[in-house]
């Protein structure tokens, strides 16, 4: 990331250089972790071109998807459109560093939501995240557990915590939550060569108990 650029600067550069940045699929975790849970409020941090919410939507959620890019909260509210589930997401510009979604929601997600740019407060995000959780609602954290498998020295100066650090770092009143996931996992990705490779994953699950 160019020193030089803020983090707004810096994503809506990279969505203007391509049509699509993400492949339109929602992520695997999400719908292995979120499949059976009773539709309600949903709240996607860093929703990007939208497909997380949108298959959120299409199963009965009433999202608000948040993004630092016009851009991409531009797309994700066409293909939004598109799916027929417009109605159903409420698409909000934020800079979460300086600003955060108001209300309570059943389902709080922040799927990679990282930054090369340590202007970006990760953990404190992470922590409103959490206060943004309903009673008996779901916070569910994806991150990855290392860099690219094609370019392993890439950023090393970033620490990509473990879900059990994620988890510590949210300052949870003990007795208030569930941990219902905290692991890693595998997933085949598709390096810039177009090969494909392994990448690993963690993943943190947790429920609010209800009040």
């Amino acid at each position: 990331m160019d020193e030089t650029m803020s983090n707004a600067e810096f994503w809506e550069a990279r969505y203007a250089e391509h049509d699509h940045v993400w492949s339109g699929n929602p992520n695997a975790v999400l719908v292995k972790e979120v499949t059976g849970l009773a539709p309600g409020t949903a709240l996607d941090l860093g929703c990007g071109e939208g497909a997380d919410a949108i298959w959120l939507a299409r199963r009965g959620w009433r999202v608000t998807g948040t993004d630092i890019s016009r851009t991409a909260l531009d797309r994700a509210a066409r293909h939004a459109a598109d799916a027929g589930v417009a109605d159903r997401v409420d698409w909000q510009r934020h800079d979460l560093a300086e600003s955060f979604p108001e209300g309570a929601y059943d389902l709080v997600t922040a799927m990679f939501l990282h930054s090369l740019d340590a202007a970006m407060p990760r953990e404190a995000i992470l922590r409103h995240a959490a206060a943004a959780v309903a009673p008996g609602g779901v916070l569910l954290v994806a991150g990855h557990a290392g860099p690219p498998p094609w370019d392993p020295d890439a950023h090393p100066h970033v620490h990509l915590p473990t879900a059990d650090e994620v988890l510590a770092s949210l300052g949870l009143p003990d007795g208030a939550w569930d941990v219902l996931l905290s692991a890693e996992n595998e997933r085949l990705q598709t390096a810039p060569d177009g090969t494909t490779m392994t990448r690993v994953d963690n993943a943190l699950k947790i429920r609010r108990r209800p009040a």
